[in-house]
């Protein structure tokens, strides 16, 4: 079954048709990488599949419903990693994700936290304001989220490896790679050359004029 489904998708932005009658699903397992140059629409189409904005016409659908039926269900069952990271820059990185599992009811302990920073190579960060860390390493306290929400049935990740080093582009590939293993759904962009061995389905959106 599909985990996610577009049909007769349609979104026009500024009076210019981005891209008109998508029809795609997503299985469980499924991996669907978007590509297009800039401007083409791809994070506009990720904000309409994610349920942050409405596209012109066609419809979305979440284990084959609605996902304006279905919306809590929906964002429970969601990561959703766009060009905001959605962190605060006058708290720490620990309270930050803190903050973040409190809003998605997810349980941590303020253990497993401090490890998970460590796995992504923020010792010694953990306690400063993120707005005295580098892009990269705000990045890096942005993506651990996707070490906590486990029980998610589906990412959105809109280049999800901006500003990564190549540590940091291995460390989320193995974690995109063991959500899709069990069973989890992921649709994203990246200006860089997938390094995720997976099986991977490819969308590729044309710029209109």
């Amino acid at each position: 079954m599909a985990v996610l489904s577009v049909t007769n998708l349609s979104v026009v932005k500024r009076d210019r048709l981005l891209f008109e009658n998508l029809n795609f699903a997503v299985k469980q397992g499924g991996l669907l990488y978007v590509k297009g140059q800039n401007g083409a629409g791809k994070t506009s189409m990720l904000r309409v599949l994610a349920g942050l904005v409405a596209a012109d016409s066609g419809e979305v659908y979440f284990s084959q419903q609605n996902i304006q039926d279905c919306r809590e269900n929906y964002h429970q069952n969601l990561v959703y990693f766009g060009h905001k990271l959605g962190i605060n820059q006058t708290l720490s990185a620990v309270e930050n994700l803190q903050f973040w599992c409190k809003q998605h009811l997810v349980s941590i302990s303020v253990d497993t936290i401090y490890d998970t920073l460590a796995q992504l190579n923020l010792v010694g960060l953990e306690d400063i304001p993120v707005a005295n860390l580098s892009a990269g390493q705000q990045r890096r306290v942005a993506l651990a989220r996707f070490w906590f929400k486990r029980d998610a049935k589906l990412w959105i990740l809109d280049e999800p490896f901006t500003a990564l080093d190549t540590q940091g582009i291995d460390l989320l590939s193995n974690q995109i790679t063991q959500f899709l293993s069990g069973g989890g759904a992921v649709v994203m962009t990246s200006h860089q050359a997938l390094r995720i061995d997976y099986p991977t389905d490819e969308l590729t959106l044309e710029y209109r004029i």
